[in-house]
């Protein structure tokens, strides 16, 4: 028997200052039989820090052809295509192929820094492609914060992200390793 997926509720109230974007939004994540905490933390970080409308969960880990999350422009095509975790190169590419923005949320004390070492150059050409580390201890902490029903305080300020949850808060302070041109 197949495992089923674990869904969290989330109302994620967004002051981005950087953007001048400012929201509240009712969230339902499906939390994959595999996935963990931590990724589905990174993935709600990557909708707050992109945050907007039509931004989108997608089936993620149970679909190939899509994103972690997306944005949809009105004639169908794909604005913004987010990656969480170390995708392939090839895959890359084919969002760049497909999107007008594609955005990598890398994250992993030990894997991400040499998933970036090989995919580095290879990455380069690829202008439409934006990659952030996010730094292993904010992780785990976001990854603490996790729970089936969520309020989340998002601001963004500078680059810098505080989440806050009751009595916990996080700041997560994004590395750029590469910027769309």
């Amino acid at each position: 028997m197949a495992l089923k997926a674990t869904i969290f509720k989330v109302q994620l109230q967004v002051a981005d200052m950087d953007r001048d974007h400012y929201g509240d939004y009712a969230l339902t994540l499906a939390r994959h039989p595999s996935e963990t905490d931590e990724r589905m933390m990174v993935r709600l970080l990557a909708f707050a820090h992109n945050a907007s409308e039509g931004l989108e969960f997608t089936r993620g880990l149970s679909s190939d052809d899509e994103a972690d999350l997306w944005q949809r422009e009105l004639n169908g095509d794909i604005g913004l295509w987010i990656e969480v975790g170390l995708p392939a190169e090839d895959r890359l590419r084919k969002a760049c192929n497909r999107a007008a923005r594609v955005r990598v949320y890398s994250y992993g004390e030990r894997t991400a820094p040499v998933w970036w070492r090989k995919q580095a150059d290879a990455l380069q050409r690829f202008d439409k492609l934006s990659v952030y580390y996010l730094p292993a201890a904010a992780c785990t902490e976001l990854a603490a914060m996790a729970e089936r029903t969520m309020n989340l305080n998002v601001t963004i300020q500078d680059g810098h992200l505080w989440l806050s949850s009751g009595d916990a808060s996080v700041e997560v302070v994004p590395e750029i390793k590469k910027q769309e041109s």
